[in-house]
């Protein structure tokens, strides 16, 4: 790829305790990308990690709040650049991938292009891990109607427009299916490649907690679904609210009818207090799917304001 087609790329690496890794990350980067600026932002590492970084001729910056998800605020904040790549400074993505993935961004004008994981050796990807990717990839292809190969994956490539239209909400390895959805939702072109991924150097540790963590991805992907489909979601709660009044109203209406008598006065009560709850949640889901798509129009305008790749 010319490298003198791209104005300026950045590869951003956020790293916490990457002593034993970092430096091999950024020669590789270097050696791929040799336009590209490399920017390390080190989230409160305790080792040695900001003056390897500094030593293999990386921009280090510092975020203290934890998480990858502030560090990847603070890094599109930050960053100005035309195309922009992220990865992790663990030594599991293959920086020999990335120039056919910026290629690919820039010659096909996409906003986000994907490094979907091809691993051989079971230390570098958990079977549990596997697993949880595949059941939470369909899981947002049924409730967005699209999806991605590898949700999970932080190897990744964004135009200037991803990047300035995209308000970064979550706060740690959620963050990889807030920006799924980001994109899925404005319908943005995107496009994926397939990459090797290894394990880990020795000395090198997993921050992923496979519980803790895929817990939080999957009360993100339910709040992103309550706020990006409403009508859907409150309309759910109100049908189910509504079958179960039908259900429970149905002795009601047949005592009602033989006798002309409601013997049962606190399940009458129930009934209509769930059918009333039910028409609230139909009509809350209409009123919020409004708010939805005034959010959605803004930020299709921001990312509008953007140049495109070129």
């Amino acid at each position: 790829m010319n490298q003198s087609s791209i104005p300026t790329v950045a590869v951003l690496l956020p790293c916490y305790n990457e002593e034993a890794a970092i430096a091999q990350v950024i020669a590789g980067f270097r050696s791929a990308l040799p336009g590209a600026i490399v920017y390390v932002y080190d989230n409160n590492s305790r080792d040695r990690t900001v003056e390897m970084a500094e030593k293999a001729g990386a921009v280090v910056r510092t975020e203290r709040m934890q998480g990858k998800g502030h560090v990847v605020r603070r890094m599109f904040a930050d960053i100005d650049a035309d195309v922009y790549l992220m990865a992790d400074g663990d030594l599991t993505y293959d920086p020999k991938a990335a120039p056919e993935m910026v290629r690919l961004l820039v010659s096909e004008q996409l906003d986000m292009v994907v490094g979907t994981r091809q691993h051989e050796a079971k230390e570098a990807y958990r079977g549990g891990h596997v697993l949880g990717n595949r059941l939470f990839t369909g899981l947002l292809a049924r409730l967005f109607g699209r999806s991605f190969s590898d949700i999970f994956s932080g190897y990744r490539v964004f135009s200037r427009r991803f990047v300035k239209s995209f308000p970064v909400l979550s706060e740690g390895f959620e963050i990889e299916t807030e920006m799924s959805v980001h994109a899925l939702e404005l319908r943005m072109p995107v496009g994926e490649v397939e990459t090797a991924y290894g394990a880990r150097p020795e000395g090198s540790e997993s921050k992923l907690s496979t519980y803790r963590d895929g817990w939080r991805i999957l009360k993100t992907i339910g709040t992103l679904y309550r706020v990006e489909r409403p009508v859907l979601f409150y309309g759910t709660i109100g049908a189910m609210l509504l079958l179960a009044a039908i259900i429970l109203s149905i002795p009601l209406v047949l005592t009602y009818l033989d006798t002309g008598l409601v013997p049962r006065f606190p399940t009458a009560i129930l009934v209509t207090g769930m059918t009333i709850v039910a028409v609230l949640c139909f009509f809350a889901g209409l009123i919020l799917d409004t708010v939805t798509r005034g959010r959605r129009e803004m930020r299709r305008l921001a990312y509008l304001a953007q140049p495109g790749p070129a």
